[in-house]
C-alpha cells in the first residue's frame, strides 16, 4: 500500500501554522533552559504569529525576550529533529506530573483519548497534538514581540499568567517587511491617535470599556450620525429612540436570556421587577411594530435606531474603542412579506457597500454564515432564509465565502468585512435573516386575503458600532479624516498681534457658512503655529500677515506642506465646500 504524503508550504493556511507552531515550541524549549523553574502552559500559532503562555515567579522583562531569542537561534543552529511519539494518557500525565507541569497535567486529565502524542526536540519535550517542522534548522527568521498577561484559559477565576507574542516567516526579506508593518501599525495606533487628537478617552472613575467622547471626537460623530440619518430618510427608514433598559421578562421572550446570558449583566431591581441593560435593539422595535394593526400593503416597514447597547466583556479582551461594554449600533429592522426578501437584501446590499465606500472602504471580503450548533426555529425556515441571504449574493454578483456555524442563534447572516488602508480586516456590516422573533412575539399583518400573516424580520448594521467603526476610521485614515469628517477643517494662524482682527472676521465668516475652524493668535512664530496644526492634522491652514489684510485675500496650505497660494474668501468658501460636498 502507498502513503500519499501533501507537503505544507509557508504558502499554505497549514504551513504557515505548522511553521509557526514549531518557532512557538522551540521558544518554550529556549525559556525553560533559561528559567528552568517556569511552568508551560499552552503555545499556539496565530494569524500572524504564535504565542506561548509561561507561569513564572517574576515578570519578564524586554531584556529576557534578547536572551530567549539568542537561545532560540542556538537551538536553530543545532537543527534538532522534531520527534513524535505516542503513548498513553495515563502515562503521559505520569511523565507531566514527574516534570511539575501543572497545566498540562490539566490538559491531559481532560482528554477524552486513551491515546496522546508528545513531541520531543534536543531533550525538550512538550504535549502536542502536532506536526511540526521536521528539525529546528527549519526555521529561518523570527521575531519575539510583546510580553502581555493572560488568564488561564482566558478566565479570571483563574491565575494569570504570562505570554509572549512572537512571529516567524520563512526569510529575512519578509520578516523585516513585516516588522515594519507592524511599526505602521502601532503609529496608527487609534488610543495613540485618539489622545494626541484628542478624540475620546477611558477613566478608570467611571469604569473600563465606557467611552468618553471629547469635543473633537463628538463633533466626529456628529457628522457620521448626521449623515447616517439623512441616508436613512432618503432609503425609507423612519427612525427610532428606545430606552436602555426593559423587563427581564422581555430578554426571556426574545431567547437573548437562554442564548447571550453570558453577555449581559446582571439584573437590577426596580419596585420588585427585575429590570436589565438592554444587549440589543431588536424587541424594542417589534413592540413598535406591534404597537399597531399591519397591513400587507404597508410593507415593507423599515424601522433604524442608533441605539446604545450593553454587553459584558472581560477585562482582558478590552481594547480602545475596538471592544467595549457600551457601545451605539447602526442597527436597523425590516418587517417584509416574504416575496420581498430578497428584493430587501439586495437594496441592504447596495445601501450598504455605498455607506461603506463614503467612508473611503471600497476592498472588502464578504462571507455567508450558516446554523450554529445552539439555534431556534424550525430546519426548514433555517434552509429558506439561508437560500434567501444566498441568492441575493449572487443576484448582486458578490463572491463569497462560506462560514459554517457563525450564524446567530435566531437566523443565518451576511457579514462583511471591510479591509482598511494597511488591507487588514475588520468585521463591520451584518444582514441578517430572522424567522424565529415574529413567531415569538407574534408579529403579524393582515394579508390581502384578510387573513394574518407572519412577516419576515431583516436584522442589519452598516456600521456595526460606531465606537468601532470610529475606531477603524482613525487607523484608515491614521487621524488625517478627510476634509468632510475632520474636527478643524480649518485652521487660521496668524502672523502677527495686528492681524488678529482680520483673523476673527475671517472665522466668523467661515462659522456662517458651517465650516468648523479654529484660530491661532498667539505670539508665536508662524512656523511653530504651523507645525502646531500639522500634529493636529488640520486639512487646511489660513496664513493671515500684512499681504493678506493689504490684499483682503488668504493664503492657503495644506496639511501635507503644500502652498496652495491666495484666495478671496468667496473662492476659498467655494472650494471647501464642494469638497466637504463630495464626501472624498
Amino acid at each position: 500500500m502507498k502513503i500519499k504524503l501533501n507537503a505544507a508550504t509557508f504558502d499554505s493556511h497549514e504551513g504557515r501554522e505548522l511553521y509557526r507552531h514549531s518557532t512557538s515550541h522551540i521558544m518554550a524549549h529556549a525559556v525553560k533552559e533559561i528559567f528552568p523553574a517556569v511552568k508551560l502552559a499552552i503555545g499556539p500559532a496565530t494569524e500572524e504569529g504564535f504565542y506561548y503562555d509561561f507561569d513564572m515567579d517574576r515578570p519578564f522583562t524586554p531584556e529576557d525576550l534578547g536572551l530567549i531569542e539568542n537561545k532560540m537561534k542556538e537551538l536553530i543552529k543545532k537543527d534538532n529533529p522534531f520527534t513524535r511519539k505516542t503513548m498513553p494518557r495515563k502515562d503521559a500525565i505520569g511523565l507531566f506530573k514527574k516534570m511539575g507541569e501543572d497545566y498540562k497535567v490539566e490538559i491531559l486529565s481532560e482528554i477524552a483519548d486513551d491515546e496522546v502524542s508528545v513531541y520531543e526536540e534536543g531533550g525538550f519535550v512538550d504535549l502536542c497534538r502536532g506536526p511540526h517542522v521536521p528539525a529546528t534548522g527549519f526555521i529561518k527568521a523570527f521575531k519575539l514581540l510583546s510580553i502581555a498577561g493572560a488568564y488561564w484559559r482566558g478566565s479570571e477565576k483563574n491565575k494569570m499568567l504570562q505570554r509572549i507574542y512572537g512571529t516567524a516567516f520563512y526569510n529575512e526579506k519578509d520578516l523585516k517587511e513585516y516588522l515594519v508593518f507592524l511599526e505602521e501599525v502601532k503609529k496608527r495606533d487609534h488610543r495613540k491617535l485618539g489622545k494626541e487628537l484628542d478624540l475620546f478617552s477611558i477613566s478608570e472613575d467611571i469604569g473600563p470599556g465606557l467611552i468618553l467622547w471629547h469635543p473633537n471626537g463628538a463633533i466626529i460623530r456628529k457628522t457620521i450620525e448626521d449623515f447616517w440619518r439623512d441616508e436613512h430618510y432618503k432609503a425609507g427608514y423612519s427612525l427610532l429612540y428606545s430606552p436602555h433598559i426593559a423587563k427581564l421578562n422581555l430578554w426571556q421572550k426574545s431567547g437573548h436570556l437562554d442564548f447571550y446570558r453570558e453577555n449581559m449583566y446582571s439584573p437590577m431591581e426596580i419596585e420588585g421587577i427585575e429590570y436589565e441593560l438592554k444587549p440589543m435593539n431588536c424587541p424594542f422595535h417589534i413592540n413598535v411594530y406591534n404597537s399597531s394593526l399591519r397591513s400587507y400593503r404597508e410593507l415593507p416597514i423599515r424601522y433604524a435606531e442608533l441605539g446604545t447597547v450593553y454587553r459584558y466583556e472581560r477585562s482582558g479582551v478590552l481594547h480602545g474603542l475596538l471592544r467595549v461594554r457600551g457601545f451605539t449600533q447602526d442597527d436597523a429592522h425590516i418587517f417584509c412579506r416574504e416575496d420581498q426578501i430578497e428584493s430587501e437584501i439586495l437594496s441592504i446590499l447596495d445601501f450598504t457597500l455605498f455607506i461603506l465606500k463614503t467612508f473611503g472602504f471600497d476592498s472588502y471580503d464578504v462571507y455567508l454564515s450558516t446554523k450554529p450548533e445552539k439555534y431556534v426555529g424550525t430546519l426548514e425556515n433555517w434552509e429558506r432564509s439561508t437560500n434567501a441571504l444566498k441568492q441575493a449574493l449572487e443576484k448582486k454578483g458578490l463572491s463569497y465565502q462560506i462560514d459554517p456555524g457563525e450564524g446567530v442563534f435566531y437566523g443565518p447572516k451576511i457579514d462583511i468585512k471591510i479591509k482598511d488602508s494597511l488591507n487588514r480586516s475588520w468585521q463591520c456590516s451584518t444582514i441578517q435573516v430572522d424567522f424565529n422573533n415574529p413567531e415569538r412575539f407574534d408579529v403579524t399583518y393582515r394579508g390581502s386575503d384578510g387573513k394574518d400573516h407572519r412577516p419576515i424580520m431583516i436584522h442589519r448594521a452598516l456600521m456595526g458600532s460606531l465606537e468601532r467603526f470610529f475606531g477603524i476610521l482613525i487607523e484608515h485614515y491614521a487621524g488625517a479624516f478627510p476634509l468632510w469628517l475632520a474636527p478643524v477643517q480649518i485652521g487660521i494662524l496668524t502672523i502677527a498681534e495686528r492681524h488678529s482682527d482680520y483673523a476673527l472676521k475671517t472665522a466668523a465668516t467661515f462659522k456662517l457658512n458651517g465650516i468648523r475652524i479654529e484660530t491661532n493668535l498667539e505670539n508665536e512664530k508662524i512656523g511653530y503655529k504651523i507645525r502646531e496644526s500639522t500634529i493636529r492634522k488640520v486639512p487646511y491652514l489660513v496664513i493671515i500677515g500684512d499681504k493678506e489684510l493689504d490684499e483682503n485675500k488668504l493664503t492657503v496650505r495644506k496639511r501635507n506642506g503644500e502652498n496652495m497660494g491666495s484666495f478671496t474668501m468667496d473662492e476659498l468658501i467655494q472650494m471647501i465646500k464642494t469638497e466637504i460636498g463630495s464626501r472624498h
